[in-house]
């Protein structure tokens, strides 16, 4: 009952996702182009970009669990705005890098603290199952926007019919976090930027936190450019729509649900090694070009790339518990990967874009390589902490 409110902090990181779907509609409103729109969700990412480590080092300080209120709290306030009026545009922008500002504390202080509420030996199981509940909020968020402005109460407002919603549930979920109780593992000297990043110079992190840069930069480009690519190797535009983006996030909710099942079974490092392996195995079969393998290529892909990030966080963490702010600060700061990989992708695409999928078959021939390194410690029970005070 404790990881309850825990996931329904993570369904509502997904929720962030709906600037995208919502830029349509304010550039029709307010009557802007198209790259003024696109500032939404772009303020989203900038803020992951800006305050991450800070808030991995605010955790630390003030404890994950405050963070978390803090970053519900922020989100209430920038829903809340848009709720009760049409606000201007700067405004508008306004709230949504608040929004993003929490959703990024939702992420830096959501990852370990699944940690401290889950029971001894769950811990990588809970967040994989967390993970695939942020992928339902993802998916949700795409059709909230149209879905809630249709009912009678919310057609008046327009697309800002979704925000009156938000606030309701970040505010539902601020009082569930509320009431939970969480004994926290803490560091015993408050951090600070140096050392935070001082964690980079030891291999171990430093690997793992380029491997999500590189895992969430290949997402990124799978998401971008699988429909033009299976295009261009004869596939029908209908199919491609099918098979492509569509089928490939489809998979990835599907994937991070069921590796919260096979957890049960096996260890997060097994589970990353074969998780890496089908990421690979499936880029490298939409790489060769041939439609008779690259859709199946996408299956193997979506159900590959599922649960990189909390099989690599979850073993990153247990390397050092006593920093898991930091690390969780360093590692929601290399989400940068989803802007900067996709753009050397484009690079390669020319004439033969199937080609081009060689960037996330590389990262993942990474990813790989990485799960193939041992570790000091085991993934599974030993290495919990004890469950959280009821």
């Amino acid at each position: 009952m404790r990881t309850l409110p825990i996931f329904l902090v993570f369904f509502l990181m997904g929720l962030a996702d709906a600037m995208g779907p919502m830029s349509d509609a304010v550039e029709k409103h307010y009557q802007v182009s198209k790259v003024m729109s696109t500032l939404l969700p772009f303020f989203v990412f900038i803020a992951f970009a800006i305050f991450s480590v800070p808030g991995g080092l605010l955790a630390a300080r003030i404890g994950k669990k405050k963070l978390l209120l803090l970053g519900l709290g922020l989100n209430a306030v920038a829903c809340l705005i848009p709720s009760l009026q049409a606000p201007a545009f700067p405004v508008l922008l306004g709230c949504i890098f608040l929004l993003g500002i929490g959703t990024t504390f939702l992420q830096v202080s959501g990852n370990p603290i699944m940690r401290d509420v889950s029971a001894a030996g769950h811990y990588s199981r809970n967040l994989a199952f967390a993970q695939g509940i942020k992928g339902i909020g993802s998916t949700a968020s795409t059709y909230l926007v149209t879905a809630v402005t249709s009912i009678a109460f919310f057609a008046s407002m327009g697309w800002r019919g979704t925000f009156p919603l938000f606030f309701i549930l970040m505010s539902v979920a601020f009082v569930g976090v509320l009431l939970v109780r969480v004994q926290e593992s803490k560091a015993e000297v408050p951090p600070s930027i140096g050392s935070s990043l001082g964690l980079l110079k030891q291999p171990v992190f430093f690997l793992a936190v380029l491997g999500i840069f590189l895992y969430v930069g290949a997402e990124a480009s799978m998401g971008r450019f699988l429909f033009p690519g299976l295009k261009e190797m004869g596939v029908s535009e209908e199919t491609a729509s099918k098979f492509g983006p569509a089928m490939f996030f489809l998979l990835l909710t599907i994937g991070r649900l069921l590796g919260g099942v096979l957890l049960t079974v096996m260890s997060a490092r097994t589970c990353f090694r074969l998780s890496a392996l089908l990421g690979l195995v499936g880029a490298g079969a939409i790489m060769t070009g041939s439609p008779t393998l690259a859709i199946p290529g996408v299956f193997a892909a979506g159900l590959g790339f599922a649960n990189i990030w909390p099989m690599l966080f979850s073993i990153t963490v247990e390397e050092k518990p006593q920093c898991a702010n930091e690390l969780s600060g360093l590692m929601c700061m290399a989400i940068s990967g989803g802007a900067i990989v996709p753009l050397i992708m484009s690079k390669f695409v020319g004439p033969l874009k199937s080609l081009a999928f060689v960037v996330p078959a590389a990262c993942f021939a990474y990813l790989f390589l990485l799960s193939l390194k041992g570790g000091r410690k085991p993934a599974g029970p030993v290495a919990e902490p004890p469950a959280a005070i009821a």
